[in-house]
């Protein structure tokens, strides 16, 4: 059985009073032992939630190098060693900000698994992309060619995150449907290009604007294992309620 898992992603935001405030309430917070909860903060903020008994911690980004001159890099074993669990890898914005393509992104996938981090990859489409019709051939691409360093034994690492670039941060959100609609489309990539065994073990998450209000009818969907949360993970009562969204539907 796949596990829910609900990821925030507080991208450049945070203070270290909020990371205090999260970890209190994560600790006091109860969750089923198949809900897993993992906290993306600043780098400089993951001291905060490495001993943290109520989630797991990750890191936003890696340099797919194990060492070197590459100023305001890290490594992933230097992540491993601070006590991470997890990194994103290909989120949108990195995609768009700063041009990682996809050689890149699978890369980073490969150095993560390498130095027992759990990739998070991330995928999936624009505007453009989606009015034109070719959204779910892009998702493909993305998903194929981000994994394609692994074995198939390696990919169990692997976490994948749906993010239609057109809800990020927009406010804007797939329905349920919609989203529902991909992740069964990705998940038969997978079961073409490796196995049915991986697509139906390998979890899905949703990440577009997810909040209190959307995750309890996305997390309903047969193929939604969660959702990568971005602003309202840094609200603790409204993350906390996301979180509990995901436990009602174990």
């Amino acid at each position: 059985m796949r596990k829910l898992i609900v990821a925030g992603n507080w991208k450049m935001n945070g203070t270290k009073q909020l990371a205090a405030d999260m970890v209190h309430a994560l600790k006091e917070t109860s969750l089923p032992a198949d809900v897993s909860v993992v906290v993306f903060p600043p780098s400089i903020l993951v001291g905060s939630f490495v001993d943290c008994s109520g989630c797991k911690t990750g890191i936003q980004n890696i340099n797919s190098e194990p060492s070197g001159a590459y100023t305001g890099e890290l490594s992933a074993s230097m992540v491993k060693e601070a006590g991470c669990s997890y990194v994103l890898v290909g989120h949108s914005e990195r995609r768009s900000l700063f041009g990682e393509q996809d050689d890149v992104v699978a890369a980073k996938v490969k150095a993560a698994v390498d130095n027992g981090l759990m990739p998070m990859l991330c995928v999936g489409e624009t505007l453009e992309q989606r009015e034109a019709g070719d959204y779910l051939a892009v998702i493909k691409s993305q998903v194929v060619l981000g994994l394609s360093r692994l074995s198939i034994a390696e990919l169990e690492k692997v976490t994948l995150a749906y993010e239609p670039v057109w809800a990020i941060g927009t406010g804007r959100t797939a329905t349920p449907e919609q989203a529902q609609n991909v992740h069964a489309s990705v998940r038969e990539v997978l079961a073409e290009e490796y196995s049915r065994k991986v697509a139906d073990e390998m979890s899905i998450l949703y990440g577009g604007s997810v909040n209190a209000k959307s995750a309890g009818a996305l997390f309903a969907q047969p193929d939604i294992d969660g959702g990568l949360v971005g602003g309202a993970s840094l609200k603790v009562n409204e993350f906390l309620t996301i979180c509990s969204a995901a436990a009602d539907n174990v």
